[in-house]
């Protein structure tokens, strides 16, 4: 593990300390400022020279100024001589606009996915993709890991009663199933139109949660919108308690709020993202990742199969 080094940004360094840990190496050292202007001022302050290089980045909020950050890091160590550059973005922003579903948008998942491979990455390491079909805008290896397992590990020990599992659209449909799978529970879909950005309006409810614990499973919770209104229609359908899972905890905007004023017990989430303090209500549970991001740097830094880390949904 000697050419090994694990560098952090500024988004999550909590999360990067946690993998260090894990895998036994000190977290390496940069300065990492900014200029009066905003621009970032980024420094190795250690050899690199023919290292196996592995930066820890989450493209979360603020989504611009991270992922600028993340591609001066990523030329840094490129002019630095590093040997090879694993980009790990356990939260990979600007992925929701994947396609071309309408007239005269981007595709910036794709955009992105261009921008990591030109500033020099060789690799890159992320976690629950908002599409799996992103992996092949890349022309570098992709490993894409999911959470479940950390999550699902957590639901065992949460007592539910005659639970059903639900997909907020039909998109999350292959995720509820193998949640509702390990948890031996029903599976019910939401039909939902969404009528404009970060905003939803429930339909309709495919399946039976009357008289049920319900979770709602997604792979990120941004303003919190959907979440709400299908709480208001689980209550509606006859649903006893209500519980929501999600991989990344963006909560923008006005989803603390809604989130604390709304009807379910608990939201759990992962720390893909790191909170702030007030994001940090009680209603809100955040497990941690660091080690199955820690077990898929050492497999890679070592040449050994991440197959093992890899769980469909």
């Amino acid at each position: 593990m000697s050419s090994l080094k694990v560098f952090s940004g500024s988004a999550n360094l909590p999360l990067t300390h946690e993998i260090c840990e894990h895998l036994g190496v000190p977290v390496g050292k940069v300065k990492l400022k900014r200029f009066s202007d905003g621009e970032v001022c980024f420094q190795i302050l250690e050899n690199v020279r023919g290292q196996d290089v592995f930066l820890v980045q989450p493209t979360g909020p603020p989504v611009a100024e991270t992922l600028v950050e993340l591609l001066v890091m990523i030329d840094a160590f490129k002019r630095a001589s590093a040997r090879r550059i694993t980009a790990v973005l356990p939260y990979y922003g600007y992925a929701r606009q994947d396609r071309k579903d309408k007239p005269r948008v981007p595709i910036s998942a794709k955009l992105v996915g261009d921008l990591l491979s030109a500033a020099g990455t060789n690799r890159l390491l992320t976690m629950d993709l908002h599409a799996d079909q992103i992996q092949g805008f890349f022309n570098i290896p992709v490993d894409h890991l999911y959470a479940t397992p950390v999550l699902i590990e957590h639901l065992k020990t949460v007592q539910f009663e005659r639970l059903a599992v639900v997909s907020p659209d039909s998109g999350g449909v292959e995720r509820a199933r193998f949640y509702a799978k390990y948890l031996k529970a029903n599976l019910a879909i939401i039909d939902k139109r969404r009528v404009a950005e970060n905003q939803a309006e429930v339909m309709n409810i495919v399946g039976d949660v009357d008289g049920r614990d319900v979770i709602i499973v997604d792979d990120l919770i941004d303003t919190g919108g959907t979440l709400v209104n299908a709480t208001q229609m689980m209550r509606e359908k006859g649903a006893r308690r209500l519980f929501a899972a999600a991989t990344h905890g963006v909560l923008s905007g006005p989803a603390i709020g809604r989130i604390r004023e709304s009807e379910f017990e608990s939201l759990i989430v992962t720390n893909t993202i790191q909170l702030s303090e007030e994001q940090r209500i009680s209603k809100i549970k955040v497990l941690s990742v660091a080690k199955l991001l820690a077990d898929a740097i050492k497999s890679i830094h070592e040449e050994t199969s991440v197959s093992r880390l890899f769980v469909q949904v």
